[in-house]
């Protein structure tokens, strides 16, 4: 045998070897591939369920729940028809209760509500964006209670106000933009404490389509 012949032989796998090598191969090429499938086959829902989690329905609903505060300083949080930081705004908690991302834990605040406390405008900071909308004037020869407050004493020097109230939608950024030039149906019963603060619990109905 020459020395070709030998560096020939060597470089030849040995026969019992070379079918596991090439089935070895053929397992990984075809894993591969079904991971690929796979992969490919799973994006689009995975996408889907994520744009799901984090886009509000339509309509959606919040509770503005707590005691007013002043605004001492704020951004604006992207919002060009409102001036959160003028010094005319008080502001309180925003919870979850359908429609929109946190709303599992309806216990535990998401975003700040901020009213002007003379004025007719408003903002909601929320997860994923902000909104601003304006308060609707009162029609003529609407009842008591519609676009005001209705008020009757809670017997312990304060006074409970309650109506209900619709605002348009004059602007709305990230996740909420759809919503811009929606309607906002409010259902507030605001608690004037015997001190003068203002306690709110205001449901929030949020939708896209325009109130007439």
């Amino acid at each position: 045998m020459n020395t070709n012949q030998a560096l020939t032989n060597q470089s030849k796998p040995d026969s019992g070897q070379r079918p596991a090598n090439k089935l070895n191969r053929r397992k990984t090429l075809i894993g591969g591939a079904l991971a690929a499938v796979l992969a490919s086959s799973l994006a689009p829902a995975g996408r889907a369920m994520a744009k799901e989690k984090t886009e509000p329905n339509d309509p959606f609903i919040l509770l503005l729940k707590g005691v007013y505060q002043p605004v001492v300083h704020a951004e604006n949080f992207g919002l060009t028809t409102v001036d959160l930081d003028d010094g005319s705004y008080s502001s309180t908690q925003i919870y979850p209760v359908f429609g929109i991302a946190g709303s599992k834990n309806q216990d535990k605040a998401i975003g700040t509500f901020y009213v002007q406390s003379t004025g007719n405008l408003c903002a909601y900071d929320l997860p994923g964006g902000a909104i601003a909308m304006s308060f609707n004037t009162v029609p003529p020869g609407a009842p008591p209670g519609y676009n005001g407050f209705v008020s009757f004493p809670d017997g312990k020097g304060g006074q409970y106000l309650e109506g209900t109230f619709e605002l348009m939608i004059l602007e709305a950024n990230g996740i909420y933009q759809a919503f811009a030039g929606g309607h906002n149906h409010m259902v507030d019963r605001l608690h004037q404490l015997a001190n003068g603060k203002l306690d709110e619990f205001c449901f929030c109905n949020i939708s896209q389509y325009q109130f007439p």
